[in-house]
């Protein structure tokens, strides 16, 4: 890292709910949401922004740890704003308080880890366990 990222540090990523982002189980009595999984990678996304700025060259960060609450249903064609904000950073290891708004309410919120990684080590360890 170029430097640790200092607590406070923030990103946001906004998106509108579309087909790709809901629950592939609506039906007539089911009305289609955001789904969770969608929402924790957008979350997740959130969190690599924030980290981007103070990574080197040769450097990621891949998520380590997801803990959030689901709390609210959004459906498709409401906006929904994600943030992610540096709350503590023990080494490589990052933690994130992420949150997500629709147009209405507060419709997640969490805690998210990453750890920033070399991605030519990351890329070996990869090829170790394909190759066997």
């Amino acid at each position: 890292m170029k430097a640790p990222p200092k607590i406070g540090d923030a990103a946001e990523i906004e998106f509108v709910v579309d087909g790709t982002h809901v629950i592939d189980f609506a039906d007539d009595q089911m009305p289609a949401v955001l789904s969770t999984p969608c929402l924790i990678g957008y979350l997740e996304r959130t969190a690599r922004k924030a980290l981007a700025p103070v990574l080197d060259a040769g450097e990621r960060s891949v998520g380590v740890h997801v803990d959030v609450r689901h709390l609210a249903p959004t459906p498709p064609g409401q906006r929904v704003v994600c943030t992610a904000r540096v709350i503590h950073v023990d080494g490589p290891v990052v933690s994130f308080q992420v949150q997500a708004r629709d147009q209405r309410e507060l419709i997640a919120r969490g805690l998210h880890k990453r750890r920033v990684i070399h991605t030519e080590r990351f890329a070996a360890h990869v090829r170790r366990k394909e190759n066997g």
